[in-house]
């Protein structure tokens, strides 16, 4: 072999050696600096660590938010159910040493005066929606109506002659009472825990009539007929609702506006109308500001009933409603200075206790109702 053929082979052996190298270095690199770039990517930067708090600061404030509206909207609920009741009693009873008689008829006419007022208000502002006035939808609802104004008279009357502990256990006979219309002409028969919870609620009722010493046959003719006339009005706007569809605020216009015509009448023939103008005792601001609060709350109530299911739900809304009775009987024992026995104090839990029992099983009832549809 010549001496150039050993130089050419000794180039290209140098040159495989260091392609070989370069290749080595190259991978080695590549080694070296992929764990760096996988740990630089996986490292959290401090963007994404600001932007997450961010998001969870910004999550517990909507969440706390949320809850303020809930309370608020279970507060205000609450509020207007508890106040109307107060508002009536005082208005019932508080008037009657300058009175000559009653103005019960009366009262329930001034509140459906307010009530229309602030409805056709709020349609006007544009927060509410009804149809407007039709003589044929008026009709139709007439005999909805003659329940309603017999609901609200005699629980105007309950309250002019019984306390307002009793009246507020009372009213959970109504409970019974249209549950039984219901299975009646409805034939929706009730579950066992309901009909106990209404075992639990008569004997506590009647136990606590039964002890309590204030409590006269005339005011316990008012309270069963409240009771009667209020079923009455579930019942039978259970079925006229099938054929008048009416909104929630629809049915507060026609309700009072109706009122208005079918009481007022009444109010001028029974000579209500003529005791109030005479009697200028009651021509004070207290009073006309009872009326106006007592028609106000009654209207808002409705505007709080929605808000409240909407808001929290038709579970807390129930159990809401329930514990209402609570400071209402414990408010109107110490603000009408009512004379209530130990005795009577026990029965009249006994009777809420039923009430709580009910609200739970109309409860469980329908979360099983919803359960098996969403199975189908």
């Amino acid at each position: 072999m010549s001496e150039n053929n050993l130089a050419d082979a000794e180039k290209r052996r140098s040159a495989a050696k260091g392609t070989t190298v370069d290749r080595m270095d190259s991978s080695d690199s590549t080694d070296l600096e992929q764990p760096l770039i996988e740990q630089k990517s996986r490292s959290p930067s401090p963007t994404s660590d600001s932007s997450s708090s961010k998001g969870a600061i910004q999550n517990a404030r909507e969440e706390v938010v949320k809850n303020g509206k809930v309370l608020g909207a279970c507060a205000f609920y609450s509020f207007c159910s508890v106040s109307m009741v107060l508002a009536n009693k005082s208005l019932a009873s508080s008037y009657n040493h300058l009175i000559e008689g009653d103005l019960n008829i009366l009262l329930v006419v001034f509140q459906a005066i307010v009530a229309v007022i602030a409805v056709e208000l709020c349609k006007a502002l544009k927060w509410v929606e009804y149809p407007s006035f039709s003589m044929e939808t008026a009709k139709e609802w007439a005999p909805v109506n003659i329940c309603f104004c017999a609901m609200l008279f005699t629980g105007m009357a309950s309250l002019q002659y019984n306390s307002v502990p009793m009246v507020t256990v009372f009213k959970n006979l109504t409970n019974i009472v249209t549950c039984a219309g219901d299975w009646w002409f409805f034939g929706n028969a009730p579950e066992r825990l309901v009909i106990l919870a209404f075992c639990i609620m008569l004997a506590g009722a009647l136990m606590a009539a039964w002890n309590d010493i204030s409590i006269t046959m005339t005011g316990f003719f008012w309270m069963m007929l409240n009771c009667l006339s209020c079923a009455a009005y579930v019942l039978y706007m259970k079925f006229a609702t099938k054929s008048v569809k009416l909104s929630k605020f629809g049915m507060v216009f026609y309700n009072n506006l109706l009122c208005m015509v079918f009481l007022l009448p009444v109010a001028i023939y029974m000579g209500q109308i003529k005791v109030f103008f005479s009697t200028e005792a009651i021509h004070t601001p207290d009073y006309f500001g009872k009326n106006f609060f007592a028609g106000l709350v009654g209207f808002l109530l409705n505007f709080a009933s929605l808000n409240c299911v909407s808001l929290a739900g038709a579970t807390t809304y129930a159990i809401i409603g329930s514990l209402n009775k609570i400071p209402l009987a414990v408010l109107g024992y110490f603000i009408f200075d009512t004379i209530i026995s130990n005795e009577t104090w026990f029965f009249i839990s006994v009777s809420m206790c039923g009430g709580f029992l009910y609200s739970y099983a109309k409860l469980t009832t329908a979360t099983s109702r919803k359960e098996e549809s969403g199975k189908k």
